[in-house]
């Protein structure tokens, strides 16, 4: 007989029957069911859902809802019993399941849910929907920054779900993009609405330093800060406030972009209209510094009315400064119209023509070739500025500074600090330019010596400086250079070192530039003509005599010369001594 037959019988019909309303009941676990309420113990709700034993809720769960016997009830069955025996139900987690099963079919279908925010977390707020908690990031709140969260908080509100995990029980979502839904559909109805020209009421939304935002009634429109006024507007914040209602003018608007661009200026008289009459050219008038730059300074004559003061036009002498160094913002000046151009919106204004022309009133009163003395006040590569009262600087070219130095050499004997004489030598009122001489103070050297200097005459000089490749020399107060193969006719000597400064030595021109101010000398040459003449005065080698018997006999000659003018001078200058004893003595017997 087999293990089947020997049973009792139904034995197995009942233990089947057991196991499936065991299995059945156990596979309640986790879920959401129906239970009837059948009594009430303290603060504590009694539920039968069908099981071994009844299930108990603490009465907190069950919120406003009021509860009788016989009543039923959504639960969440936790654990099939606890240590007591007992279900474990929830009431809450039943309307949770409840509300994400809800969720779930609205962000499937796109849908907006209600919830209420009640709480603040780390980068958000919570909110309740309908049991289920979500996270509200912060940049999720509203299409601009709230300040203040309290009236938001505690009122039932759309939201959209943005994400969901109920593995992790989270759930995103967004106040923002449902406001950008309603106000897309607001701003479109409004943009039909709006057109270039018109005048509409709105509300200063927001301000940045370019401008001003204003809500339109769900639309936004950009108040930049040329158009809030007429006259010039640094900080929009000084004359509008978020929340204020202004009156604005839509003065382009583009349709593709959904662009608006407003201006409040536009509502108000244009004070360029008609400028030309009213500030004619060469009109005289007081103003006030409303904007510095580096190239000068608008100045508002009227109000919504500005001209520039270039920096060139402020002062007659101060040329290379800023114009902050000249004026201050808000200062009041006077200043004249120097040109209007109603077109381009552009006035010219000038403050130095109305001060005396310091370069006009120095012509006046000085002329070329006058004598002035002034302190060095600037030095540069080509030339040196001597100040020649408090306002004006006269420019000494390094070339006007010696007669026989370069400039480059000549401008290191000055310094600045130093008190320097000069001679004008031109006043260019037009170009305020005073050009000065320093060398223009004496005689120059090269005027009137070009027939005792011309090339081929012999010439007396001193040496004034030695160097290694040829002497310098004075002649008459122009300076000569000999170089080293021009110091003899004998190669041997041809040493600079055989010279000593202030020795006389006569040479031979063999340059002279006036215009290069270049006298180029020669011994040697003057050597060679010397014995040239006396070969042709005493004789030549063919004629029997030596070349030493020649010269000798020239020098001697030279020498018999040199003591017969010796002896005049001695005798002219004696006779000059006697006739001036007599003289005294003539003068003192008259006495």
């Amino acid at each position: 007989m087999n293990k089947t037959e020997n049973q009792m019988p139904g034995v197995s019909e009942d233990f089947g029957a057991l196991l499936d309303e065991f299995m059945g009941k156990g596979a309640l676990q986790g879920k959401v069911v129906s239970g009837k309420v059948v009594g009430f113990d303290d603060d504590v709700v009694i539920v039968d859902v069908g099981l071994k034993s009844e299930g108990r809720i603490p009465l907190s769960e069950c919120g406003a809802q009021e509860l009788h016997i016989g009543d039923v009830i959504e639960v969440f069955i936790d654990r099939y019993e606890d240590k007591n025996g007992n279900a474990v139900l929830s009431r809450e987690k039943a309307r949770r399941e409840e509300a994400w099963g809800d969720l779930e079919k609205a962000m499937e279908k796109g849908e907006h849910v209600t919830g209420t925010i009640f709480g603040r977390v780390k980068g958000g707020f919570t909110v309740d929907l309908n049991g289920a908690t979500a996270f509200l990031p912060g940049s999720q709140i509203d299409v601009r920054p709230i300040r203040d969260m309290s009236p938001l908080m505690g009122i039932p509100q759309p939201f959209a779900l943005l994400k969901m995990d109920k593995l992790r029980g989270n759930i995103v979502v967004s106040r923002r993009a449902v406001l950008e839904e309603t106000r897309a559909e607001q701003r479109s109805e409004i943009i039909k609405n709006l057109s270039e020209g018109q005048v509409v009421e709105g509300t200063v939304k927001n301000i940045t330093d370019y401008g001003a935002f204003i809500d339109l009634g769900g639309v936004d429109g950009l108040l930049h800060v040329t158009d809030i006024s007429w006259k010039r507007v640094t900080n929009p914040a000084e004359i509008l406030s978020v929340g204020q209602t202004v009156k604005v003018q839509i003065i382009k608007f583009n349709t593709d972009t959904g662009r608006i661009s407003l201006g409040m200026k536009q509502l108000e008289n244009d004070p360029w209209i008609g400028i030309n009459e009213r500030f004619p050219v060469g009109t005289t008038l007081k103003g006030k510094i409303s904007n510095i730059t580096d190239y000068g300074a608008f100045i508002e004559i009227a109000p919504g009315v500005e001209g520039l003061v270039h920096v060139s036009e402020m002062s007659w002498t101060k040329k290379n400064v800023h114009p902050s160094k000249i004026v201050s913002m808000s200062q009041e000046v006077d200043v004249i119209i120097l040109d209007v151009d109603e077109s381009k919106r552009r006035i010219s204004l000038g403050m130095k023509q109305l001060q005396e022309n310091p370069w006009k009133a120095f012509a006046d009163t000085h002329n070329v070739g006058d004598i002035v003395e002034g302190e060095i006040k600037n030095m540069i590569e080509f030339g040196i500025f001597i100040a020649l009262n408090e306002d004006l600087d006269g420019m000494i070219h390094t070339s006007d500074l010696s007669w026989d130095k370069p400039g480059e050499e000549a401008i290191k004997d000055y310094k600045k600090g130093m008190v320097v004489k000069a001679k004008i030598l031109d006043i260019d009122v037009e170009k305020e330019r005073i050009s000065l001489g320093v060398k223009q103070l004496s005689e120059d050297p090269f005027a009137g010596v070009s027939e005792t200097l011309k090339k081929g005459a012999v010439v007396t000089g001193v040496v004034s400086a030695i160097e290694e490749n040829g002497i310098e020399v004075d002649v008459n107060g122009v300076k000569g250079y000999i170089k080293r193969s021009d110091l003899s006719r004998a190669r041997s000597e041809q040493k600079t070192e055989r010279f000593a400064i202030g020795e006389k030595v006569d040479a031979k021109v063999t340059l002279f530039d006036a215009k290069t101010r270049k006298l180029n000398l020669s011994i040697k040459a003057r050597e060679v003509d010397e014995e040239k003449q006396a070969m042709e005065e005493f004789g030549s080698t063919s004629a029997g005599a030596s070349l030493g018997d020649i010269l000798g006999a020239a020098l001697a000659k030279k020498a018999k010369k040199s003591t017969k003018k010796e002896e005049a001078e001695e005798k002219s200058a004696k006779k000059k001594a006697k006739k001036d004893q007599a003289d005294d003595e003539s003068e003192k017997t008259e006495e």
